[in-house]
């Protein structure tokens, strides 16, 4: 990824908040691409001619075939602030998902029990209490439908590992490409329509109150959707 294409949605000395295209990891992990992490410490190298290694913390990560809005730190302050926000649960996030079942109820609130296999990087919820599966809660409404397709606000309260998209799948709504959790077919790009829309919170060193928000991919049935982001 080429860092003119970056589409930073904040930054000033202390974060540096980005649009993530899906496709992107946020991390390195064993594939050996590279992450929106590198690309993005080569752009502040760049942009503020710094030298030596550049320092910056990932706050929060989004999967692969995930879009939106990721929060990096560029001071080991700002990174200990965030992460000490996020465990406290004292941050919004807000994501948008397109799922081709209508919901039964138009809005609701999801628990179920999710436990993680890690060795096939897959989430299983259960809907009663169970043995190393953890808690997990969201909320949701639908928005907005069109030619088949429902855009769905989601809001969780948690924050477990494929938690959105294995809790609406678990309700008969599957995120559409979501192969792995019950779609029935990829998207032409192998993303999924799961988008992280928008994350607030406090300002870890000026204390205000932040509102960021990421603009809707401009690819496939994202389309449907657009008149949403004016």
């Amino acid at each position: 990824m080429n860092i003119h294409d970056l589409a930073v949605l904040y930054e000033d000395n202390h974060l540096l908040v980005l649009n993530k295209p899906s496709g992107i990891l946020v991390q390195g992990d064993a594939t050996g691409d590279e992450p929106l992490a590198e690309v993005a410490k080569r752009y502040i190298k760049e942009k503020y001619d710094k030298p030596g290694a550049v320092f910056l913390g990932v706050v929060h990560r989004l999967d692969r075939p995930v879009s939106g809005v990721v929060l990096m730190a560029r001071t080991s302050k700002a990174l200990e602030r965030m992460n000490a926000l996020f465990r406290e649960r004292a941050t919004e996030k807000i994501y948008w998902a397109i799922v081709q079942n209508k919901p039964e109820q138009e809005a609701n609130t999801l628990i179920h029990w999710l436990k993680k296999d890690e060795a096939k990087n897959k989430t299983t919820a259960y809907s009663r209490e169970t043995q190393d599966a953890l808690r997990s809660e969201l909320s949701y409404k639908l928005i907005a439908g069109q030619s088949g397709y429902y855009l769905l606000e989601v809001k969780p309260i948690t924050g477990r590992p494929h938690q959105i998209r294995v809790q609406l799948a678990s309700v008969g709504c599957p995120i559409v490409g979501d192969v792995k959790y019950g779609y029935p077919e990829l998207n032409p790009d192998a993303s999924i329509c799961l988008h992280a829309r928008s994350l607030s919170f406090v300002h870890p060193v000026k204390k205000e109150m932040m509102n960021v928000r990421a603009p809707l991919p401009d690819a496939g049935l994202w389309k449907y959707f657009a008149h949403l982001d004016e």
